[in-house]
């Protein structure tokens, strides 16, 4: 597994293993290149130079004490490693059985993820007639340990392997084996074929499915600088043809021939050559691209969003024609697997995602559907959003795919939105109807099994308004569970256009339990500012209602200054287009706004405020005029005089 790094200008190697196996001394002989006559216990931390391995990167070696005393410090060194450095002593067996029963357990219970090198130090002072080979004892490590990177043996005293050590510390950090290689399976990891997938695609602009001579050599001087000459492209071809014959054709190599070329390096132990393609096309050590190849925009304030622009989603709509072969305006699962074949996983096969969005009787992702997975996406994880939109294709300029959307602060105050992205909370007790509603947007019949919902549900469509217009509604199932801890979240009600309290209107409790709730997000949305509005939804209209909560329904409405609830049924498939009222809610967003006790008596001392300014800039005004007729008088009176 690779290691997390501690600093992108170096690599920190932390060096461990038990006392006298020549820890200091090894960390003295590179450092000096010199065998250390006498050495310190602990040395401090050493900085190799930045130009002693080909990739430029500085070493931090940091020696480690093996006493009981300093267990604490040595355990946090290692915890902070980008690799472990972990030594025994060729001549002592001991000392190597202890890598398994005691050094490697160890690194285990504090959780150290990062590579380890496996270094027999005193190479020298080893029993050529008790010799065993470094072949014969590495399986059981190399079981017992899968971070293990590397084995070797060395001699501090001859300089024997000692920069290998460390260059293959490095090479660990900065060229990790495991993203790429599939021990188990002997193979390229899903991941890494994806990424050459990825990276095939790109470079085969003919799209032939095959890159010939040119493309190849385009490919050869982006990554390594320089181009390949022809008889060493016929070489690769032969070879390739040879291993694999489906990776040459006509027109020139095949993907599968272009991902066994990769394969060959890694096999002659050369990882950093198919990193070096890799970074180049924006990959970082989990096969996913880095940050700097994702610009996406900055959100100035908690309140504002992240949206699609018309341009991404132009490009969404030709994708998904593109995709959907058989014209049944519907993407199979197969069709959607190989949307995002050059991607590192499908984004919609787990949470919040799966089971988000309206699917046809046969279970397929409709254009709808697509279309507001993206757009979901794309408010809940914007850089992820951006990511997938890259490895599927888009060729435009990255910037100007997503959009910040306007301040709902700023919304409120123009008493319109610009959104194309709606997000309505639905908070409400359990079994009051929340799930449902849900379930209906997405077209899904009415269910009576009930299961209670424990995280946060997403369901998201679009809604088409008077007009034709379209918005996306994205519906937040709030657990009742889960209200107290959402709301101590000062800035959880910022992203949010609409927050609907469902209650059954059959049920007294779930009656009160709305209204409490209602109640509870008014009056954070009063102190936090984020005011946003509120509407009521009497569920399970087909039952009896409780008369008790039809009056009070009515009275809380009426003090809160918002809509009389909206009463519907989905079992019996009777909406009361409750969907366009919550669009239309948020396109009105300074109406609908509840008004707490809090808020009242601020609207009346604000009022007070604004009267006593009134009332002091007329005074001002009449002293001004009397101060000017006094002055008038005055001088009237002088000039009589």
């Amino acid at each position: 597994m690779a290691g997390k790094r501690s600093s992108s200008a170096s690599v920190r190697v932390v060096v461990a293993g038990d006392r006298g196996t020549g820890k200091s001394t090894l960390i003295a002989a590179i450092a000096s290149e010199t065998f250390p006559e006498a050495v310190a216990r602990v040395l401090p931390p050493t900085v190799l130079p930045h130009d002693l391995f080909p990739d430029h990167v500085p070493l931090t070696l940091v020696d480690t004490s093996s006493i009981l005393e300093k267990q604490g410090k040595r355990n946090e060194e290692l915890k902070r490693a980008d690799v472990v450095v972990l030594t025994y002593a060729c001549n002592d067996p001991t000392s190597f059985t202890r890598l398994t029963s005691y050094w490697l357990p160890e690194l285990d219970k504090l959780e150290v993820k990062s590579p380890v090198i496996v270094v027999g130090c005193k190479l020298d002072l080893r029993d050529e007639n008790q010799q065993v080979s470094l072949e014969s004892l590495m399986p059981p490590l190399l079981q017992q340990c899968k971070d293990i990177a590397t084995c070797i043996e060395c001699s501090a005293y001859t300089l024997y392997q000692v920069p290998e050590v460390f260059y293959f510390a490095q090479k660990a950090v900065l060229h990790p084996l495991d993203p790429l290689f599939d021990h188990e399976n002997q193979a390229l990891t899903d991941r890494c074929v994806r990424a050459l997938r990825r990276i095939f695609v790109l470079c085969d602009r003919n799209m032939d499915d095959a890159l010939d001579d040119a493309e190849l050599n385009e490919f050869q001087v982006r990554c390594f600088g320089a181009p390949l000459q022809p008889d060493e492209i016929a070489g690769v071809k032969t070879v390739v043809q040879q291993k694999v014959p489906e990776g040459v054709n006509s027109h020139g190599l095949t993907l599968p021939g272009f991902i066994y070329v990769h394969m060959m390096f890694l096999k002659k132990g050369h990882p950093e050559t198919l990193w070096a393609v890799l970074r180049n096309f924006g990959y970082d050590n989990d096969l996913k691209l880095q940050d700097d190849f994702l610009p996406i925009p900055s959100k100035i304030a908690p309140d504002q969003s992240v949206e699609l622009t018309s341009e991404a989603v132009e490009f969404l709509n030709g994708i998904f024609r593109l995709l959907d072969m058989d014209k049944d305006r519907a993407l199979r699962p197969a069709e959607v697997d190989k949307l995002f074949c050059t991607a590192p996983e499908s984004p919609w096969n787990d949470v919040p995602y799966k089971d988000a969005a309206e699917r046809t009787d046969m279970g397929y992702i409709s254009l709808n559907g697509f279309l507001s997975l993206w757009a979901l996406m794309t408010l809940l994880d914007p850089p992820r959003s951006m990511a997938n939109l890259i490895y599927i294709g888009y060729s435009g300029n990255p910037a100007s795919a997503l959009r910040v959307t306007r301040k709902r602060s700023v919304d409120r105050k123009k008493q319109a939105t610009e959104r194309n992205v709606i997000q309505c909370y639905v908070f409400g007790s359990k079994n009051a109807g929340k799930s449902a509603l849900l379930d209906s947007l997405l077209g899904r019949p009415f269910s009576n099994n009930y299961t209670p919902t424990t995280v946060e549900q997403f369901a998201a469509n679009a809604i088409e308004l008077l007009g034709g217009t379209k918005k996306t509604l994205v519906l937040r199932e709030i657990p009742e569970v889960a209200v107290s801890k959402v709301l101590s979240n000062q800035d959880y009600l910022a992203t949010c256009d609409v927050a609907v309290f469902v209650y059954d209107s059959s049920d007294e409790h779930s009656w009160k339990k709305s209204r409490d709730l209602l109640e509870k997000v008014a009056r954070q949305g009063e102190l936090t500012g984020y005011r946003v509005p509120c509407l009521l939804i009497a569920a399970k209209d087909d039952l009896t209602p409780y008369p008790r909560a039809v009056q009070d329904s009515v009275k809380v409405t009426q003090e809160l200054g918002i809509e009389a609830p909206i009463h519907l049924s989905m079992k019996l498939g009777d909406s009361s287009n409750v969907y366009n009222k919550i669009v239309s809610a948020a396109e009105h967003p300074h109406l609908s706004i509840p008004v707490t006790e809090i808020g009242r008596k601020r609207k009346q001392y604000q009022q007070l405020l604004h009267n006593s300014l009134i009332f002091a800039s007329v005074g001002t005004v009449v002293a001004l005029v009397g101060i000017a007729a006094m002055r008038a008088y005055a001088v009237k009176k002088n000039s009589s005089a």
